[in-house]
């Protein structure tokens, strides 16, 4: 386990590890951080993701699922993401509106999305 931290702090991609089980009953939340970029993908940009959020909202599973903006850089947002399993994420993953959002963002994007998936310790 030590081993596998070192690396993951070292910035080496690990493939092929699975991530832990999730409990059962337990909440997922997800954070992503969106760079656009530049001001002149912000305003397209944003509205693809306020689009996303509210269609997102509506998926099974979904707890609550929020855009946020870095108040200094206009083309820096997250999505705070709570869904009631892993399960639920991975079908919102999956669907036709995650799809396609994915690929109309792509353009609008300066760096990839920096998804994280987390869940809370006891």
């Amino acid at each position: 386990m030590t081993r596998l931290l070192l690396l993951a702090a070292s910035g080496i991609l690990l493939v092929g590890l699975s991530a832990p089980a999730q409990e059962p009953g337990q909440q997922l939340y997800v954070v992503t951080h969106v760079d656009l970029a530049g001001p002149a993908a912000a305003a397209d940009g944003t509205k693809l993701l306020e689009q996303f959020a509210a269609d997102s909202r509506k998926d099974k599973g979904s707890v609550r699922f929020e855009l946020l903006r870095e108040v200094s850089r206009l083309n820096h947002l997250a999505l705070v993401q709570v869904w009631q399993t892993r399960a639920d994420f991975e079908a919102h993953q999956a669907a036709a509106h995650t799809k396609s959002f994915r690929e109309k963002i792509q353009p609008l994007l300066g760096g990839p999305l920096d998804e994280r998936l987390h869940i809370i310790l006891p």
